[in-house]
């Protein structure tokens, strides 16, 4: 069983900066899919970034380019979200996601596409 354990949420004002972390076990890490969602009260789970099994390719959403960077170190079965210039818009619960039934070329970016999720941690952007 694939599991999946998030670290480095908390607080920090607007303009600040936070790494997320995401330690994968039980599975072939080297060959997931994995992802960044968000989820803010009220409101749906959303896709925040994805990379492929490789690191080959990256995808982000709109809110996040530029800021945002996803990359995974497959020797320490790591992925991990690097967040610049925060936001108070970017407050949610981030949740790391992962996908193995597949060796895929491209990057998934619906919940649907990912089976296995990690506990989530809350990041908090004062303004």
């Amino acid at each position: 069983q694939v599991q999946l354990v998030e670290s480095g949420g908390g607080l920090v004002q607007t303009g600040g900066s936070l790494r997320l972390s995401c330690a994968a076990s039980g599975g072939t890490f080297r060959t997931f899919a994995m992802g960044w969602f968000r989820q803010a009260p009220g409101k749906e789970r959303e896709f925040v970034a994805g990379v492929t099994w490789n690191g080959g390719t990256t995808y982000y959403t709109d809110s996040v380019k530029g800021r945002f960077t996803i990359s995974r170190d497959n020797a320490k079965n790591t992925v991990y979200l690097q967040m610049n210039s925060l936001r108070p818009e970017d407050t949610a619960v981030y949740y790391c996601a992962a996908d193995g039934l597949w060796i895929s070329s491209t990057v998934y970016t619906t919940p649907r596409e990912y089976k296995y999720w990690g506990q989530g941690t809350q990041i908090t952007v004062s303004s």
